[in-house]
């Protein structure tokens, strides 16, 4: 009788290899995204994002081709966790039978939030998306189309359930909500970080409500 399989050794049980190199491609991911916001792009070394994950410097070039892969597929993961979060708020707002300006609203708290923590990822993100001559500008392009895809579908909804006026252009607004939802996040955490995250939301959930609703928020009760 061949024994030759009973008779292998098996693989001790331990974690599997693809979720150790997520979590090592995390902690370069986090060490990334922390050096280029202090000093730059150009100016952070594969050493120093090296010696800020706790890995060797043979680890990154394992993980990612060069630092200007690992900064690509930083952007990339991090937009994608954002659209992520934006389509989970929507989807949730639906379950409960939300209309779509509360889809909107419930969008901008969630991106909030993201910027709330993620702040260093979303100032280089807002960088690097008018600069038009880095390696990786389609990539980074896709992944925008992609968050304005989640916020367009919402608009392009609500325009056939009659919530929304026929007028609007959904690109555009998609566009110009993402932008405005960017812009603030980035100008609260960098100039007025003592506002809370519910002072941001309101005001901004006042300029959709009003300019995209067409309603008027509730005056104090009489």
């Amino acid at each position: 009788m061949n024994t030759s399989a009973a008779s292998a050794p098996k693989t001790p049980p331990g974690p599997p290899a693809d979720k150790r190199r997520e979590g090592t491609r995390r902690r370069l991911f986090e060490a990334a995204v922390t050096l280029i916001a202090e000093q730059g792009f150009s100016s952070t070394t594969v050493e120093e994002i090296a010696e800020r994950a706790g890995v060797a410097k043979g680890t990154v070039y394992y993980n990612f081709a060069s630092k200007s892969v690992l900064f690509e597929e930083l952007l990339r993961h991090g937009i994608e966790l954002l659209r992520d979060a934006l389509q989970e708020a929507a989807d949730t707002v639906a379950a409960r039978g939300g209309g779509s300006v509360d889809a909107l609203d419930a969008m901008i708290r969630s991106g909030l939030a993201f910027i709330d923590r993620y702040p260093a990822l979303t100032q280089l993100y807002a960088a690097e998306l008018w600069r038009t001559n880095r390696a990786w500008q389609s990539t980074l392009m896709v992944v925008r189309a992609q968050v304005l895809a989640v916020i367009e579908a919402v608009l392009r909804d609500g325009v056939a359930r009659d919530e929304l006026s026929a007028e609007i252009d959904t690109g555009l607004t998609a566009s110009a909500l993402f932008g405005m939802v960017l812009v603030a996040g980035v100008d609260w955490k960098s100039h007025q970080p003592q506002r809370s995250i519910d002072d941001v939301h309101a005001a901004l959930s006042l300029l959709v409500q009003g300019r995209v609703g067409g309603t008027r928020a509730p005056g104090p009760a009489a």
